[in-house]
């Protein structure tokens, strides 16, 4: 008797202990109490720090916390190159494509509530997309082409695995970049008086590089998705992330465009100079985060802080639920972070919806582990998020071009040599 009571307390308190961590918040902990060694922690220090001496960083935070609690949470350097500003835990970087993921999980939010399949023509939803054509041959002296006819309509999977064939301005490919440019297309960061929807429409008209399903290309699939959003929720996207998401899991320091009060938190975007030396980038290209007010990017528009986005990432990790608010059902978490594009390949990798997915051949190329999801952005941001380790990282910079992309790696080296279990 006295044996079936204790089995039966021990069953509770493990499935008590078990809820708890899947809906508590990231909280601040010493590395030794989830099995971190604090002293190979600090070789971290020393490896950014080094870029930081060397000349190749102007600064970085960089974020670690597992079983949702916080052992690594460290600014170092300066957030601006001209005024030599201290970087700071909660300063706010532009994130660029990590606005991706986001975009994702609004989308998949509506998939929940049954507004779509995955394997619907996006042109049900978006007339624009009807009767897709693919690019045949290109004129460069005058940018005119010829098409065909796609084999099939683009569907919404194919848009959240960057298999449509649509590509991106501005960073594309060497034909598409003028049909773009002279269709209007933005890239995502934009300060003009635009709107997303009349972009989306003109895109929807335009070519496709290569046949819906065909292979990955990296695009402006997510923007599209963005509108899907609005369309489906009658909502602008800010509002729908900040309703929706932003305001359920705590990401307060998370916009497309800053308010006035945080525009002194706004990180500097860093260049080269021809003598590689860093200096602060162009305002004209890097200051959209405070002068722009309309055009809502679903694929690289938003600003974000290191601990709001590992918010984002834990919710992911605890199979959709943060303190108490499920965003998510485990079964859609689960979707989104296996593959999703069958026998095609990223690199080593493969693709969810909305993320890259470390495969078992990935994964022996820095030992993050096989499952994990991750991406990054234009301006030097990335993360992971590790379900084998309960892990949760980030490494944030302001930099473009990254030179010393190298830094990002022995980061994520660095992280699992400190794991003391």
């Amino acid at each position: 008797m006295k044996k079936s009571l204790f089995l039966l307390i021990a069953l509770f308190t493990l499935i008590t202990l078990s809820s708890y961590a899947q809906s508590t918040e990231l909280r601040e902990s010493s590395p030794l109490s989830v099995r971190i060694s604090e002293d190979r922690l600090g070789r971290i220090d020393k490896m950014l720090q080094q870029g930081i001496d060397s000349g190749w960083i102007a600064g970085a935070v960089g974020f670690i916390a597992r079983d949702g609690k916080i052992v690594y949470d460290k600014p170092f350097g300066i957030n601006n190159v001209e005024t030599k500003t201290p970087m700071h835990k909660d300063d706010i970087f532009r994130i660029a494509s990590q606005t991706k993921a986001i975009t994702s999980l609004a989308v998949m939010m509506l998939f929940e509530q049954g507004k779509f399949l995955l394997d619907d023509p996006i042109s049900k939803y978006i007339p624009e997309f009807a009767n897709p054509t693919v690019l045949e041959k290109f004129n460069v002296k005058d940018s005119s082409y010829t098409t065909v006819k796609a084999n099939r309509e683009i569907t919404i999977r194919d848009l959240l695995t960057h298999t449509s064939g649509i590509d991106y301005a501005v960073i594309g490919s060497e034909n598409m970049n003028p049909i773009y440019a002279k269709a209007g297309i933005p890239m995502g960061f934009v300060s003009e008086k635009i709107v997303l929807g009349d972009k989306i429409r003109k895109l929807g008209r335009l070519p496709l590089v290569h046949q819906p399903g065909e292979r990955f290309t990296y695009g402006l699939n997510v923007d599209v998705l963005g509108y899907l959003v609005e369309v489906l929720s009658g909502e602008s996207l800010d509002h729908y992330f900040q309703k929706h998401i932003f305001e359920p899991l705590g990401m307060n320091d998370t916009y497309f465009y800053l308010p006035a009060s945080k525009y002194n938190r706004l990180v500097k975007v860093t260049a080269e100079d021809k003598n590689h030396h860093l200096v602060n980038a162009s305002s004209d290209f890097v200051d959209y985060p405070i002068n722009g007010k309309t055009y809502f990017s679903g694929g690289a528009g938003l600003s974000s802080t290191v601990k709001d986005y590992a918010t984002f990432l834990q919710m992911l990790l605890n199979k959709g639920e943060y303190n108490g608010k499920r965003l998510l059902a485990r079964r859609t978490v689960e979707l989104m972070t296996s593959n999703q594009i069958g026998d095609l390949n990223l690199g080593r990798d493969k693709f969810g919806l909305g993320f890259e997915i470390t495969t078992a051949n990935g994964q022996a190329k820095l030992g993050i582990s096989e499952g994990s999801f991750s991406w990054g952005g234009y301006f030097a941001t990335s993360y992971w998020a590790d379900p084998k380790e309960h892990l949760v990282c980030l490494l944030f910079l302001q930099q473009s071009p990254f030179s010393h992309s190298e830094i990002s790696d022995k980061f994520k080296a660095l992280v699992y040599q400190a794991l003391n279990d």
